[in-house]
């Protein structure tokens, strides 16, 4: 079964298709990889159920060339050494040109890609949100970004686990960099690639996180160092206080004179209690977000201040002086048609509403239906070899797909991503 071409390549497309990709010739160091690079998208554009570079290299034709081309492609992917971070960084300029908004929302997850056998890089069995369940696979942490105007991928990199960071013998085999060699948790990865975006002023007015980041105290907590605003999704077992806490230094003596140093909650705060719990008490909100091609788009939900309640059972430090006002956040509880209930922490303005605080949550289907073209359409899952440089190569000549066809969606032309439903994809639920 092939699946139906993303764009008719017709000659005006492939004539603009060029000229798109002769915007990055220089990237690519040699101009004749800028060529291949205008193949290769040709190829991700075209029938085939498959696209990674065997398949691929018999749907395309290359005018003038009678050398192997599948041999071409894979020394142009896999081996040539043109360095993608140079490319992203042009794309993520380029698009940013057409799309970039105040209004913009920079969105932070991870996909998965299933995988067989122990040798592409990275491939480990661990958990994939993407796949539901923990299985032999490879993750790769990612920001998207979601505009009025358009959406587009701006950064991938994938996740190594301790199974890959402890053999350096095998990182070394499949060429993972020198500054990538270390263990970096997937919270780590994704500020380092924030702090990239932001470097590059790409303007936004918030970040919207998946929950297997957003239960990482240590990650709100960069996002709070950077100025972001941000709503997060958190596991239903979060703890909070409803009411704000009261603290105080306990007055017992931790050892032979020496005096009381850390910061306890008083008699007379209630504990604090899983978020989970304190929904079941909630007045539900009945709210509709945006109109869908069939009906609006529409859930309860609740939106109510509450004060995190970590560390504190165990006290705080002295120097850690609980700031009530400060540490207020937002809790954003979601009930969804489908019977399942998502929950979400956010640092907006203590006058934020439910309709703000909802605006930036629902951003994240827009980035989920992306993820699900770049893999359907555009083969972002199909890559079959094993190095970091050639994952990371075909990685970002998926995004130069996609980015080509935003910026031909821009133009009013249409493609057959037009006509994917505007339903919100169903998801697995995390708790």
């Amino acid at each position: 079964m092939t699946r139906t071409p993303v764009v008719e390549l017709d000659a005006e497309v492939v004539e603009r298709l060029e000229d798109y990709v002769a915007e990055f010739a220089r990237d690519f160091g040699v101009i004749t990889r800028a060529r291949w690079a205008a193949i290769y998208l040709q190829g991700l554009f075209l029938d085939g159920e498959r696209k990674s570079i065997e398949p691929l290299s018999r749907r395309v034709t290359v005018p003038g060339w009678r050398g192997d081309t599948e041999q071409a492609l894979q020394g142009f992917v896999n081996q040539a050494p043109w360095d993608e971070q140079v490319v992203l960084e042009h794309y993520r300029r380029r698009l940013a040109q057409a799309f970039a908004d105040p209004s913009g929302v920079i969105v932070i997850d991870d996909t998965g890609f299933a995988k067989k056998g122990r040798h592409s890089v990275g491939v480990a069995r661990q958990y994939s949100g993407t796949l539901g369940k923990t299985d032999n696979c490879q993750v790769a942490v990612s920001l998207h970004y979601a505009a009025p105007n358009g959406d587009y991928p701006l950064a991938l990199r994938l996740f190594l686990p301790e199974s890959w960071t402890s053999q350096p013998e095998r990182m070394e085999a499949v060429h993972v960099p020198a500054a990538e060699q270390v263990p970096q948790t997937k919270g780590k990865i994704a500020l380092k690639l924030l702090d990239q975006v932001r470097g590059e002023g790409l303007p936004h007015r918030g970040v919207v996180v998946d929950a297997g980041y957003g239960i990482s105290v240590d990650f709100r907590r960069g996002l709070e160092e950077r100025g972001e605003h941000y709503v997060v999704g958190i596991a239903s077992t979060e703890a909070t206080f409803a009411k704000p806490p009261s603290w105080a230094v306990r007055p017992e003596v931790d050892g032979p004179g020496r005096p009381p140093r850390r910061w306890y909650i008083t008699t007379d705060t209630s504990p604090p209690v899983a978020v989970k719990r304190l929904a079941e008490e909630l007045k539900r909100t009945p709210f509709s977000w945006r109109q869908g091609t069939k009906r609006p788009l529409q859930a309860e939900f609740a939106w109510l201040r509450v004060w995190p309640a970590h560390r504190w059972s165990t006290g705080r430090s002295a120097d850690d002086v609980p700031d009530v006002q400060a540490e207020a956040r937002w809790l954003l509880v979601e009930w969804r048609t489908d019977g399942s209930i998502r929950y979400a922490l956010s640092n907006l303005p203590a006058t934020a509403t439910l309709e703000e605080a909802v605006g930036l949550w629902k951003t994240r289907w827009q980035v989920e239906q992306g993820y699900q073209q770049l893999k359907e359409e555009l083969g972002l899952d199909h890559f079959e070899g094993r190095s970091w440089p050639g994952f990371h190569h075909h990685a970002t000549l998926c995004f130069l797909a996609y980015g080509f066809l935003a910026l031909v969606r821009g133009r009013g032309t249409p493609t057959a991503l037009d006509a994917v439903a505007e339903e919100e994809p169903a998801v697995p639920f995390q708790a």
